[in-house]
């Protein structure tokens, strides 16, 4: 099994709904295990050559662990995307949901049509914000830096701020990996 992190982000419509629908559908993926979910934070959208529009993002990341390839990952994250509203021909304007592949193990890609890790993850604050939540130790496979050092050395002026109070969500920050021990039958 990989360890796998993807960002999901919504500024449109109902927000908390389409990243707890996200994090529902990515927890149904077969052969693989929802191992952690973020928490929300609020972020405010980036200019960076994109047109997302003025309203703010919910953004997050969740772990699972997988043994869905990484080309076979991106397909399901788009198809997930594509059903819960995104507009396909306007990738980069305001979206109900976008999914972002971020780490995959220590995997390196660099294709036309994947690169992990996502190629701008080191400069992205709503990025390493929710990761470092998840994993604070884990080192950037390419830059082999540890994602809490990144975090701290970054200069993405960008507001990210803790969604407060949290919504009610099944999740939970991280959710438990195993049941608890049964209950001792009483005598």
């Amino acid at each position: 099994m990989a360890t796998a992190f993807i960002g999901f982000g919504s500024n449109l419509g109902n927000r908390i709904d389409f990243c707890d629908r996200a994090v529902t559908l990515l927890s149904l993926l077969p052969h693989s295990r929802l191992d952690a979910v973020s928490s929300l934070y609020e972020t405010e959208p980036l200019d960076d050559g994109a047109a997302p529009g003025p309203a703010w993002f919910l953004n997050g990341v969740v772990q699972i662990e997988t043994n869905i390839a990484p080309h076979s990952l991106l397909e399901i994250c788009r198809e997930i995307e594509r059903a819960l509203g995104r507009d396909q021909d306007n990738r980069k304007g305001p979206r109900t949901l976008d999914l972002d592949l971020l780490l995959y193990d220590d995997c390196v890609l660099t294709e036309s049509a994947l690169s992990v890790p996502h190629p701008r993850l080191h400069q992205r604050r709503f990025v390493l914000v929710p990761l470092v939540e998840l994993d604070p130790d884990r080192r950037h496979p390419v830059l082999g830096q540890r994602l809490d050092d990144l975090l701290s050395q970054l200069t993405d002026p960008s507001i990210v701020r803790l969604l407060n109070p949290q919504p009610n969500s099944r999740y939970g920050s991280r959710p438990a990996c195993s049941s608890p021990p049964a209950a001792e039958p009483h005598a």
